[in-house]
Parts: C-alpha cells; structure tokens; sequence
C-alpha cells in the first residue's frame, strides 16, 4: 500500500474530512487532497505530524510494504455538527464541466435579451413621439411592452431550464467534497488552459459593459471559471463560502424585483438598469455580513 492510500485509510478510519486532517496538520484541504491522489509528497515534518495523529510509526507510512498493525477503532468523535462529504468521480466532474459550458453560453445569452428587452420599448417610443412611424405614443408603448415581456419570459424560461438542467450537480455548492484521484489535476489543467481566453473575455467585456454583448461575454466567462472553482473549492466556493452562499438566490431575487418594478412602476427603462450595478456593489458587503455570521455560529 503506498503513502497515498494510508494517509485516505486512515482519515477515513478516524471519519475524519480532507479539511479536518488539513486543520490538524496545519495545511490547506488542496494539500491534503494532492497527498491523497498521489500528486505530491509532504515532507518529512508533516509525516511525523501525520503519523502522531494518525497513532502510527513513521515507518508504515514511508514503507509501502509495512502494514498497520491491528489497533482497536477509535469512534469519531461526535461534536453535534453534521457533515456531509460527497465523493466526485472523475466521470461526474468531466459531465458538469459539459454542462457548464453549455449553461454558461445560455444564461449569458438570457441575460443580453434582459438588457436588450427595453430597447424595442425605448425606440418605438421615440420614434412614435418624432412621429417618425404610424403609431401614437399610446400604441408605440404597448407593442414596446409586449417585446419587453416576450424577451424577459424567454430568458426567464432559459434560466429555468438550465437551473433544471444543473439540479443534479448542486452538491458542489451545498456540500463539502471529496475528489477522486486525477479529479483536481484535471480541473486545474483546463483551468489553466482556459485561463487566457477567461481573460480576454472578460478585459473585452468589461470594455464592451456598456453594451450587451459585452455584459454577456464577462456571464460567460465567468459562469465557465466558476465551474473550475467549483470542483476545487476555490475562489467563492470555498467551504466558507458554501455555507454563506446559501442565501444568494433570496437576494438577486430581490434585486430582480426591484428591476421590474421598478421599471413597469415608472417607464423608464433606459435609467433602472442602475439597480444591476447598485447590486453588484452591494452584494460584497452582503457576502462579508453572512461570513462573518457563519463563522460566529462556528464557534458556538
């Protein structure tokens, strides 16, 4: 049995997850899960340290052919907190970064018909007040109405679809994870791969925000990133962050009600994409409230 396989029996052996060996040793849950696939070796400090938590010698975890003599098992200790770990196969991350890829072309898309949705309503409008078209301004207004609803229904119903569509894959951002050997390798070689084109498409979007299309380029390369981060537990899907992310859905909920309501209340489409932005910056003090709230609730 060689270093790798000990160090996951013996973790397993004491119920013990990746993030709870790595806080014993006083490293990150990546290091653990590199040991544990096979991708790096720790050095000899943290072998002693391994093997004193582990109530082994030094010697079987460096000696492949040495095996564990026979102790009595150790229950996991019960702290009251229930985990749950999910195992990912490297079947199931090569199928959600597909469907990643797919969602992120289509939600980005939802959205530029969201921006653009107005444009109709905002043009008739003005060409009807210049009398530039047949229509009155009363008409003219509610063809541009129908639009706006036509579009807003059919990205709505994209979202839908695709958040139907990803149901199954939800684990990655509600439960703690596990990878299978070869899982994180090949998650951070296409994030490696992916990394320039993930970075012009955002520098391009960014340039381009006033437009739609460049709202939609940075959604799609940022919906594409995320996936990455996902199956890593990086970036905001952290375990951390997982547990303060729960409520997000509740909060662009409200700022989309605000958007509309807003908009149908008053007309005036061509200023309430304000609240988009309003949003965005508001959000990361909302992130930070609940982080600092779920890690108060930790400690209790």
């Amino acid at each position: 049995m060689i270093l790798a396989d000990k160090i996951i029996e013996n973790r397993k052996k004491n119920g013990w997850s990746q993030e709870e060996l790595a806080d014993k040793l006083g490293v990150s849950r990546q290091s653990v899960s590199k040991w544990e696939g096979a991708q790096a070796v720790p050095d000899m400090k943290k072998i002693i340290q391994m093997s004193e938590v582990f109530g082994v010698s030094t010697d079987y975890l460096l000696i492949d052919d040495i095996e564990e003599p026979e102790l009595p098992e150790v229950a996991p200790v019960d702290n009251g907190l229930e985990e749950t770990v999910r195992e990912v196969s490297m079947e199931e991350a090569n199928a959600f970064l597909g469907h990643n890829e797919k969602a992120a072309s289509i939600i980005s898309t939802g959205v530029m018909m969201c921006i653009l949705s107005p444009v109709i309503l905002i043009l008739l409008g003005g060409l009807a007040e210049a009398e530039k078209i047949s229509m009155n301004e009363t008409v003219a207004g509610m063809v541009g109405t129908m639009v706006v609803l036509v579009m807003v229904a059919a990205a709505v119903g994209m979202f839908l679809m695709m958040g139907m569509r990803g149901k199954q894959y939800d684990y990655l951002e509600n439960l703690d994870i596990d990878t299978e050997y070869g899982v994180s390798g090949m998650a951070k070689e296409r994030r490696s791969q992916y990394a320039e084109k993930h970075s012009r498409l955002l520098i391009v979007g960014i340039m381009l925000c006033i437009i739609a299309a460049g709202v939609k380029m940075i959604v799609l390369t940022c919906i594409r990133q995320d996936g990455y981060d996902k199956l890593l537990e990086e970036g905001d899907y952290t375990r951390l962050n997982k547990k303060a992310g729960k409520y997000d859905g509740i909060y662009w909920g409200i700022a989309l009600a605000v958007y509309l309501g807003w908009s149908f209340v008053t007309n005036r489409w061509e200023s309430t994409w304000i609240v988009w932005p309003i949003a965005g910056v508001l959000f990361v003090a909302y992130r930070e409230i609940v982080k600092a709230i779920v890690r108060a609730v930790n400690k209790k």
